[in-house]
């Protein structure tokens, strides 16, 4: 077991990995049972990939478990859904002591920590992350959320897990593209903190793909170790040590807007294409070598994932696109602070960017 702690003053929590660690999951999660009972948010593919796993664990420790099943995707993060799952959680009698379980992916894990905030005016939750795109960033750093109409993740707020179990053995059940998707995240550890980790991504893809548990452990371990210091320096976005994390986000965010908030574009994979976006961006205003831009291109395509508008499916010119930008959390006035590449593995710089100037540069994009 890889226990690795996020360092917060007021609520610190660990990070346990190891693989085959769903089979205890029940005597873990033991003194978190209240009544030797679970309340439990998932989806409708969890369901069927891992919930009886998940049921077998905790009878075999005495617990049970009811659950609440979510529409897989996007889908799944509205006010439609956290109206029905805070007046699910209310019908089970939560209690502000109980600590409800988030199994799945990040959609999961984002509304079960928002209706933890703010059911009953604060209960706690566990994560236990599916997708490797949960377990390497969402499922750490207390970021939680809703989509509106007017963007994504706009609604939400800071709600730390009381604890985080990942079992890299559940990376088994996902397919191809899920866990392509959830690589472009492993590759931004890479690039905002740790350059010889950029080198093991490079150097070991195939073999991550391949199925590798050692490499997909240390993939894993070394992803939550830099979002755990990220996080523990700058919790709640503050002093502009964790906008790191949203490095490619400012584009993936208006790609995920124009395709819909649906499967068309996974996360991971409009996180990808953003963080392409970005490298070339960060080169026509001279922040980073042109071959650095190319490197990072490479390696995600490599990976089977987008890094050009028409791979994502996006065919917005560059003024529909900033539109979307403009409802982004990270919006100021008339321009945008935008984390421009310094080269991999180096410190990243946060300038205000002209929005007519990005819309410039992505119709050149098109």
């Amino acid at each position: 077991m890889t226990v690795i702690s996020v360092d917060l003053s007021n609520c610190p929590y660990d990070i346990h990995v190891r693989a085959g660690l769903l089979a205890d999951v029940g005597a873990i999660l033991t003194p978190y049972a209240r009544d030797r009972h679970l309340l439990v948010v998932t989806d409708e593919n969890v369901t069927q990939a891992v919930l009886p796993q998940f049921e077998s664990a905790l009878r075999g420790a005495g617990l049970s478990c009811a659950h609440f099943t979510l529409p897989a995707g996007e889908a799944g993060k509205s006010w439609v859904q956290l109206e029905q799952l805070t007046d699910w959680l209310l019908e089970q009698h939560v209690e502000r002591s109980d600590h409800i379980v988030a199994l799945g992916g990040g959609v999961v894990g984002d509304i079960t920590g928002f209706a933890a905030h703010i059911i009953k005016r604060g209960c706690a939750f566990v994560q236990i992350p599916t997708t490797l795109l949960a377990q390497v960033d969402s499922s750490v750093g207390g970021k939680t959320a809703i989509n509106s109409a007017a963007g994504k993740n706009l609604v939400g707020a800071f709600h730390q897990p009381a604890m985080v179990l990942i079992d890299p053995e559940l990376l088994l059940t996902l397919p191809p593209r899920q866990l392509a998707a959830g690589f472009a995240e492993v590759v931004k550890y890479g690039l905002i903190d740790d350059a010889a980790f950029f080198d093991f991504c490079e150097d070991n893809l195939d073999s991550f793909f391949a199925g590798d548990p050692d490499v997909r452990a240390q993939a894993i371990i070394r992803s939550v170790q830099s979002k755990a210091r990220i996080v523990a320096a700058d919790e709640t976005e503050r002093t502009g040590t964790r906008a790191l994390l949203n490095l490619g986000h400012t584009f993936g965010h208006a790609l995920e807007a124009d395709t819909g908030f649906s499967d068309r574009l996974f996360h991971g994979e409009a996180v990808a294409a953003g963080m392409a976006l970005a490298f070339r961006y960060s080169v026509r205003l001279g922040h980073c070598p042109a071959e650095d831009a190319e490197r990072v291109t490479k390696l995600l395509k490599r990976a089977g994932l987008p890094t050009t508008l028409s791979d994502a499916g996006v065919t917005a010119n560059g003024a529909a696109l900033v539109d979307y930008m403009r409802h982004d959390k990270k919006m100021s006035g008339g321009t945008l602070p935008f984390l421009l590449a310094r080269g991999i593995g180096q410190t990243f710089l946060s300038k205000d960017v002209a929005l007519d100037d990005v819309a410039a540069f992505l119709d050149s994009e098109v």
